[in-house]
This record gives structure tokens, C-alpha cells and sequence, in this order.
């Protein structure tokens, strides 16, 4: 989405994205509406949701400001209505390029996708570093001018290297954490920390493999169907809010390496839609769940 106006005479309307959520009660939309055109906005995307379980309801609007005004100026003229609806707000300036870490051990199939992604403009991210307990991908990285950081990690100096991650996150303004078949668990601090702001790609089967050689597991139990799901990194390990999954059909022709083959593939394309949608700001939490806009 491309802000409006006349770029020529500098009258470009930001584009911003509001997410909110609170209990369903009636008012709610029209509140919110009501005070972002008082304001001069143009609504360009509108979705919601009623989770009845909760009452809880969601939504996503992306709209266009008048030219000059800020982030700032739009929470003040939204206060009112966010205080009387006990409101939980997140609002984007989509004028902004989001940086991202990536993390990665030593298969880089995954990073090697989201680099691409971002280089011909389909993922809209800067990629402040590369975090790696291995060298093996560090000529990606350098090939695409990112900062590559080798940082080997051991039970003994696992509090020292998340340590350094936090401070690289913060030092670098990044928005998001990315384990891109990064092969190391994150402790339960760690994880609280980034809470949200880290996403995960795994292998996801049925059933549903652990260990070494995933694929080569479901080769010998003969499986139907590879899949990967990408979620968001809690301290209990592939159990996190789901954002996107996809399966493909195999067949008992393959060979392992084909499911290997197959597994790479889905592996790249969920982790990258996965990070897209939470960078324009598609995702929210509800609960253990997601709800993806």
C-alpha cells in the first residue's frame, strides 16, 4: 500500500494501520471511525472479528492521514475513544522500512528466501543482522550487505549470547526476531522477552516428528502428507500462537531426500508469508491463537 497524494508537491497522506481489540460491545467501530474522519482519514482496508468464546473483538483498519500529521496526533485524537472502550491498540506508520534479525544454524534455505523476497520488493523488511551459530551462511549474508554475527552457543555461555541478541534487537531498532531454521531453544526469559516480536518455522507433520532427521522419520513411517507451520516463539518448544501452515501431498515413491526436498520448499514459502503478516501488522494475539487478518 503506497501513501496518497501529489509526491511532486510534497502532499503525501501517511498510511497507517490501527489494530485494536477490547470487549464486544456495541459502538465500537462507529467510535473509532467517527474520530479517525474528524481527522481528515481516508479508510483504505477495514476487517474485524467477534471471537464469541471471549467476547473479545478484533480489528484492522489501514487508512490514509492528511499530510503532516503524525503518529503522535493520531493517538491523541483516538484516546478518547480507546479509554471508553478499555481499548489495547497497536498503530503502524507503514512509512517506515521494519528491521528484522534473522537468525540461522546451517541449513539456510529459509534465509536464503527471505533475502530474496526482500530484494525483488515482495517483503517490505530490512534485515539490520544475521545471527548465526555457525559460519556456513555468512556469505549470504555479506553478498547482500547485512551484518553477520557468529556467535557459537553452549549451555555455558547461553545466558551471555541471548544477552547479546537483546542488545542487538534494541541496539539496532529491529521489530523482529526471525528463526529461520535457527537450531538452538530459546530459554523461557528469552522467550517472555520477545514475546510476540520472534517467529519460528518448523517442520509439521501428522504425527509429528522430534529429534534428528524429521524427514527421514516420516519417509520410514511411510506419511501422506509435509507440512510447516510458522509461529510465534514461546518457552514451551513448536507450541507457540500459530500465524500460517501448508502441507503438500508425497507419495511412496519418494525418497527421503525428495521429503527433504519437498520439506525445504514449504519451509521457506510459510516462514516467509508468516513474517509479511506480522510486519503489516495482519497478526494479533488472542490467547494461545492468532487471529490473521
Amino acid at each position: 500500500m503506497k501513501p496518497d497524494g501529489n509526491a511532486a508537491t510534497g502532499d503525501v497522506r501517511p498510511v497507517h494501520i490501527l489494530n485494536l481489540s477490547c470487549e464486544d460491545r456495541p459502538g465500537v467501530v462507529a467510535a473509532v471511525t467517527t474520530e479517525l474522519a474528524a481527522n481528515g482519514a481516508n479508510i483504505a482496508e477495514s476487517s474485524q472479528f467477534w471471537d464469541r468464546q471471549s467476547n473479545r473483538f478484533f480489528m484492522r483498519i489501514a487508512f490514509t492521514s492528511p499530510a503532516g500529521s503524525t503518529k503522535d496526533d493520531l493517538e491523541r485524537a483516538l484516546k478518547s475513544s480507546v479509554d471508553r472502550f478499555g481499548m489495547k491498540t497497536a498503530l503502524v506508520d507503514q512509512s517506515r522500512r521494519p528491521k528484522i534479525v534473522v537468525m540461522v544454524s546451517k541449513f539456510d534455505h529459509a534465509l536464503l528466501h527471505l533475502l530474496y523476497q526482500i530484494r525483488v520488493g515482495w517483503l517490505n523488511a530490512e534485515v539490520a543482522a544475521v545471527v548465526s551459530n555457525h559460519e556456513d551462511a555468512r556469505r549470504f549474508a555479506e553478498m547482500e550487505d547485512v551484518p553477520y554475527h557468529h556467535w557459537p552457543t553452549t549451555r555455558e555461555n547461553k545466558a551471555e549470547q541471548e544477552q547479546k541478541l537483546l542488545d542487538l534487537v534494541q541496539g539496532t531498532g529491529s521489530e523482529l526476531v526471525v528463526l529461520a531454521r535457527y537450531m538452538q531453544v530459546f530459554s523461557r526469559g528469552l522467550s517472555d522477552r520477545l514475546y510476540g516480536r520472534a517467529i519460528n518455522i518448523h517442520h509439521s507433520f501428522l504425527p509429528s516428528f522430534k529429534g534428528a532427521k524429521p524427514y527421514h522419520q516420516a519417509f520410514d513411517r511411510g506419511v501422506k502428507l509435509i507440512g510447516a507451520t510458522a509461529h510465534y516463539v514461546t518457552s514451551d518448544i513448536d507450541e507457540g500462537p500459530i500465524i500460517e501452515q501448508e502441507t503438500e501431498r508425497v507419495t511412496h515413491a519418494m525418497s527421503a531426500e525428495d521429503f527433504v526436498a519437498v520439506g525445504r520448499d514449504i519451509e521457506s514459502r510459510v516462514l516467509a508469508r508468516a513474517v509479511k503478516l506480522h510486519l503489516e501488522a495482519r497478526v494479533m494475539l488472542n490467547g494461545h491463537k492468532t487471529i490473521v487478518f
